[in-house]
């Protein structure tokens, strides 16, 4: 009798079903503000970029001592890194929003078996934005500088506004793409905490 409630105490120690229930419904509303946010970033990034333009009148000569001027419109369509972006952004958008549903389904409907794809699925798109907005940085920072030893001029100096709303899409990209970080990271450990137990109250 004594060695059989020794063996459920072991059982009980090894097995805390409360505890563990409660970390899991932390776990999920963690994760599902996460994703909300990470969905929230990348619709405004994909928004602001998307509809960024600025026409402006400027001058692009001088005759004699008479300038020229001319009407000009700098719009996100120019730049294909801004194009990448938008579209990578869009995909992310996407993703969010269809595990973001996936996930509020996921206590009518079972997904199991489909956490290791949510993650792969999640690691890709990671490594999509991070594409995109690095791309659009690096464009963005000539834009903003210019490039000396290239000879490329900078416009930010003329298209001020244009250049402002392309750096809070980057910004709001970049929050984004923290947020799927945190997404994946945490998903990853609760892969590892959910197998783990089991093959431990099995033994």
């Amino acid at each position: 009798m004594a060695g059989e409630e020794a063996d459920q105490k072991q059982e009980g120690e090894a097995c805390p079903l409360p505890k563990a229930t409660k970390a899991k419904k932390r776990d999920w509303w963690v994760l599902l503000v996460l994703r909300l946010l990470a969905l929230l970033a990348t619709v405004a990034a994909t928004l602001v970029m998307a509809l960024n333009k600025e026409t402006k009148t400027v001058t692009v000569g001088v005759v004699g001592t008479q300038p020229v001027r001319q009407r000009l419109t700098a719009k996100f369509q120019q730049t294909p890194a801004f194009v990448f972006f938008v579209v990578a952004d869009a995909i992310a958008s996407f993703h969010n929003l269809t595990m973001l549903l996936l996930f509020l389904l996921g206590k009518k409907i079972n997904f199991k078996g489909l956490g290791l794809l949510m993650i792969l699925a999640d690691l890709i798109i990671v490594a999509l934005v991070t594409a995109g907005s690095a791309a659009a940085a690096a464009v963005a920072e000539i834009g903003k500088s210019g490039n000396s030893h290239a000879r490329w001029n900078k416009i930010c100096d003329k298209f001020d506004a244009y250049c402002d709303r392309a750096g809070g899409a980057l910004l709001a990209s970049y929050a984004g793409l923290a947020f799927l970080i945190a997404v994946t990271v945490i998903s990853i450990v609760n892969l590892y905490r959910n197998q783990a137990p089991v093959a431990h109250c099995s033994a």
